[in-house]
């Protein structure tokens, strides 16, 4: 037995993930974004030119479902891809004017959650919290 579930970090950290998805999800849909099409336009914001795998293990979804992520934001004219692959068969993604004013837009917004998420915590306390989860991800990738 584990104990108490509200004294297991793994439990609250999963309640803090469902928490944060849930107001990004509150904060993105006035934009007509989700939060896969906000996290592959912040990716193609810091990184222009990532193919279809590039973006879903960015964004944390399959490939699949990349695929009609890409599309939809494609049809809204956010983002382009050439026709034909340029080498291999990665199609590069690159934002769009527009697409750029969408994810400043969205930014916006998804800091407003995150500024709301620590609220009470300072700086120092927030670079902490960094530290320990980064620790955590880390440790669970070595194995």
């Amino acid at each position: 037995m584990v104990g108490p579930v509200e004294s297991a970090v793994g439990y609250v950290l999963k309640q803090a993930a469902v928490s944060l998805r849930g107001a990004m999800d509150v904060a993105l849909r006035p934009l007509g974004l989700t939060v896969p099409q906000y996290a592959c336009l912040e990716l193609l914001g810091q990184r222009p030119g990532l193919s279809n795998a590039e973006l879903a293990r960015g964004a944390f979804v399959t490939r699949q479902s990349m695929n009609v992520v890409l599309r939809g934001l494609e049809e809204r004219g956010l983002v382009t891809r050439p026709a034909a692959a340029p080498r291999g068969r990665e199609l590069p993604t690159e934002l769009t004017s527009t697409g750029r004013e969408q994810l400043h837009t969205a930014s916006v917004a998804v800091r407003r959650v995150e500024k709301r998420m620590c609220r009470g915590l300072n700086s120092s306390q927030q670079q902490v919290l960094l530290e320990a989860l980064t620790s955590c991800v880390r440790n669970l990738a070595e194995d």
